[in-house]
């Protein structure tokens, strides 16, 4: 590494930003310092910025260790970036739609090397969220010290700077719209790529559950050949602190009557692993493809993904569920994914009382 670009990732992000030029909007959400070194945390906006319009927004870097997670965003943007010199159908679509990218949420873990943030803080472990139910002893989320993995931070402390930038983000970005979706990237569970979404603090069903069974359905017909298992992160394992779990239930205290859809990339990085069982011997190698030509596969295989979610997000209005379809589309997605799990009370929006009080939290 230079020792002027001490991060290749930021290096990226600012040549993306200055090649997209008046198409882009670029700000940097906060400064971390580690190690005598001081990082930005930098979202780039693009496209419609009207409240009408829907948005999607793309979210890489937050785990340090994770760095194919800050690769596949910055990959996606740079394909955007290039496109917008020539590309009359993604003009179209920037008229009406609003995207974002944050594609290195913890510079700080990435160069230490760390799941965590320089504090020691896990930033999906790091908002005001309580699980309801038992959760795994650590990987949960716990409060105990920053030496131990999945540390939440200290009880009652503000969010990190760096969740803190992201919430504020999603919601000066994502909140307020018609439709807005969200897509985290991450790696390091399994040997299959897996799309989760909420909740993570409990067994039950999200309200939106209808919306992101049409959302699956139109993703399969379209793509009928993918290998990803969408499912709730909850069939996996409950955590305390999950971050999207908090603005999901904040979006639906503050505007119930819009749709708000976090979804989450675990990338199966045991698959690298299983091809090249050298990688276990590298804390890097558990999460990272070591190899050019699998990284390079890598990105390629996410691609798709990434402009489907950006298309359905622009194109809401036509696979939505209409009212009198929610309530079939509700009882296939428990019958895929809840069938041996009791049903709750109907709502069509997150309940108020579940959501946590953000006010002593999402300060600095």
């Amino acid at each position: 590494m230079s020792p002027n670009h001490p991060l290749p990732e930021l290096d990226a992000i600012h040549r993306l930003i200055e090649l997209g030029g008046e198409h882009v909007q670029a700000r940097t959400l906060c400064r971390v310092e580690v190690g005598g070194k001081v990082f930005e945390v930098p979202s780039i906006s693009l496209g419609n910025p009207s409240r009408q319009a829907p948005a999607i927004g793309y979210f890489g870097g937050v785990h340090g260790l994770e760095r194919i997670g800050a690769e596949v965003v910055i990959a996606y943007l740079a394909s955007l970036v290039q496109r917008l010199r020539w590309d009359e159908v993604l003009h179209h679509q920037l008229s009406q739609l609003r995207m974002v990218f944050m594609p290195l949420v913890n510079p700080g873990g990435l160069w230490l090397g760390t799941r965590a943030n320089p504090r020691g803080v896990d930033l999906m472990r790091n908002a005001p969220v309580e699980a309801t139910e038992p959760v795994p002893w650590l990987l949960g989320g716990h409060r105990l010290s920053a030496a131990l993995p999945w540390y939440r931070g200290p009880d009652n402390a503000p969010m990190e700077e760096e969740s803190h930038a992201l919430c504020w983000l999603v919601q000066e970005e994502l909140f307020g719209r018609p439709f807005s979706l969200a897509l985290d990237c991450h790696s390091g569970f399994g040997l299959q790529d897996r799309i989760w979404f909420p909740y993570a603090h409990t067994c039950q069903p999200l309200p939106h559950l209808a919306e992101l069974h049409a959302l699956h359905r139109v993703f399969q017909q379209t793509h009928a050949h993918h290998n990803y298992v969408f499912e709730p992160q909850n069939l996996q394992y409950l955590t305390h602190g999950d971050l999207w779990d908090h603005l999901y239930l904040r979006h639906g205290g503050e505007h119930p009557e819009q749709v708000f859809l976090p979804l989450t990339l675990e990338m199966g990085s045991w698959m690298w692993v299983k091809k090249n069982p050298r990688q276990l011997f590298s804390r890097h190698g558990i999460f990272n493809p070591l190899i050019a030509h699998r990284q390079q596969r890598v990105l390629r295989r996410h691609m798709a993904l990434l402009d489907f979610l950006g298309r359905a997000a622009a194109s809401h209005g036509r696979w939505l569920p209409e009212p009198q379809d929610r309530d079939l589309h509700e009882r296939q997605a428990r019958a895929r994914w809840y069938q041996d799990r009791p049903r709750r009370s109907q709502s069509h929006g997150p309940q108020p009382a579940a959501a946590p009080s953000p006010e002593s939290h999402d300060e600095h």
